[in-house]
């Protein structure tokens, strides 16, 4: 996809904003951002971080079976795809949805290692967003956290939301 702004580069960067109920999509490159003033931090691919952390984890245990007679995370294999953890180091690819249950440990560990302690992914707003952007993205979390309030019938707490909510438009 062609980036929106300059229709030259390969667009790289998605925005997504929804402002009365209207849903608006823009489309970038990183020169053009970052000439919006849009920073944009550099990331390593998933799959590139975890059989990086992968080998790192493999270097660091012994392979085979531990003293108290378990199999190592290494000695794992997915019953349905034949994928093991040192193939995945290999192919920085996993074989099939099984092998997130079968490598649970081991991928949950790395996840979070790399996702700064989480394991569910949040979404993020660039670290110089403009503050009208960053104001949106509050208020749908607010509004989020309104509508939880009311299923909850937390009234007390949806009040001081909804009033939080006035104050930020």
């Amino acid at each position: 996809m062609l980036c929106q702004a300059c229709k030259e580069r390969t667009a790289t960067i998605h925005l997504t904003e929804i402002s009365g109920g209207q849903r608006s999509e823009m489309h970038i490159c990183e020169q053009c951002a970052q000439e919006q003033g849009i920073v944009v931090k550099n990331q390593i691919p998933l799959n590139e971080l975890l059989s990086s952390l992968l080998s790192v984890q493999a270097e660091g245990q012994t392979s085979g079976a531990g003293p108290t007679g378990m199999e190592s995370a290494d000695d794992l294999v997915c019953p349905t795809c034949g994928m093991s953890l040192k193939k995945f180091s290999k192919t920085r690819l996993l074989g099939c949805p099984h092998d997130y249950e079968v490598f649970d440990e081991p991928l949950r560990s790395l996840i979070e290692r790399s996702q700064s302690g989480h394991s569910r992914h949040c979404g993020k707003t660039p670290s110089r967003a403009p503050k009208a952007m960053k104001n949106h993205m509050e208020v749908m979390n607010l509004r989020r956290q309104l509508e939880e309030a009311v299923k909850a019938e937390d009234y007390e707490t949806a009040a001081k939301i909804r009033d939080q909510i006035q104050q930020k438009q």
